[in-house]
């Protein structure tokens, strides 16, 4: 079982020999591997059981590095970087060699970004070598933002997670790529695009799901529960499924009193969807180890983070049966 302490000289060690190392940011925590070492980059997808076409995010220590794995950055990549690094943004551009294909999943480009967590900070400094890190997690399930969510799905897979607490945001990254010189939003995360308009006023929001991704998390099916979810307007299915036990995952109303219900998990009592971001991993994943059936769920208003946190619950929602 993998050792849970915020000793950056330890995780460093293992880091260095080759091993991974479950680290902590503001999103989610990620599994980590030397992402210039490809036989630590295989190392991840075999531990999260994680398909090769789907790509890894490059964690940098600075800006500063973007230069030494990135070709040709747009100035547009150089402005959104000095705006909102570290923090929850990746940048896909094309990069040089020293990033293995695997890195990329094939891809002439990879996604960049610096995390705004001091520890893993702290970890970067301390080491020669940028991080390959998805999240902690195994593959398709819902994403990991305490080290007790890594411990409990991957601490046989590990042997070192650095603890840095709960996670501040709660959602991943927001991923950005360029088309020209236009910045295109190809994953919807924890900073939002009225921000990254701020910078970038004629951003394009390209969403999709494809069983072929330019970027992470843009499978049709991800973040999901082992339970199924169902997404829709909750009185509405409450009635549907009254004679099951239901899980019931809202925004900001209490449901807890309906026919049936077993759990109910309230994202934002007061109706803040940064805090129901933050709030929306750690109340899936209790759902699910509830004993409830099914569990239900409503969309949230689809403005700042919301767009985010709906688009994780389409994913965690979706079913490849009902689709055909």
């Amino acid at each position: 079982m993998a050792e849970l302490g915020t000793d950056t000289f330890r995780a460093a060690g293992y880091l260095r020999s080759g091993q991974l190392v479950a680290i902590p940011t503001e999103t989610v925590y990620g599994l980590a591997g030397n992402a210039l070492d490809a036989v630590a980059v295989v190392q991840i997808f075999e531990a999260k059981q994680r398909p090769s076409f789907d790509p890894l995010i490059v964690h940098l220590r600075s800006s500063d590095e973007l230069d030494r794995y990135a070709d040709e950055v747009p100035p547009l990549a150089q402005a959104l970087a000095a705006a909102f690094w570290p923090g929850p943004l990746t940048l896909v551009l094309p990069k040089k060699d020293i990033i293995p294909d695997l890195v990329s999943a094939g891809l002439p480009t990879a996604g960049f970004r610096v995390p705004a967590h001091a520890l893993t900070l702290e970890l970067l400094n301390a080491l020669d070598f940028p991080l390959a890190a998805p999240s902690a997690n195994p593959f398709g399930y819902i994403s990991p933002t305490t080290a007790l969510h890594v411990i409990d799905q991957l601490g046989e897979k590990v042997p070192y997670v650095l603890d840095g607490g709960a996670c501040s945001i709660g959602l991943e990254s927001t991923i950005v790529g360029f088309d020209e010189s236009r910045a295109v939003v190809y994953r919807l995360g924890g900073l939002s695009i009225e921000r990254l308009r701020q910078i970038a006023p004629d951003l394009e929001v390209r969403i999709q799901g494809s069983s072929n991704p330019a970027a992470p998390g843009m499978l049709l099916s991800h973040y999901a529960p082992r339970k199924k979810m169902v997404l829709g307007e909750l009185p509405v299915l409450m009635a549907e499924y009254a004679s099951q036990k239901i899980a019931v995952l809202s925004f900001k109303n209490d449901y807890s009193a309906g026919a049936g219900v077993c759990a109910q998990e309230v994202l934002s009592a007061s109706g803040d969807l940064d805090e129901a971001a933050l709030h929306l991993f750690a109340a899936m994943r209790r759902l699910d180890n509830s004993a409830a059936d099914i569990i239900l769920v409503e969309k949230v208003p689809d403005t700042g983070l919301g767009r985010a946190i709906n688009d994780r619950l389409q994913r965690a929602a979706f079913s490849e049966e009902e689709a055909k």
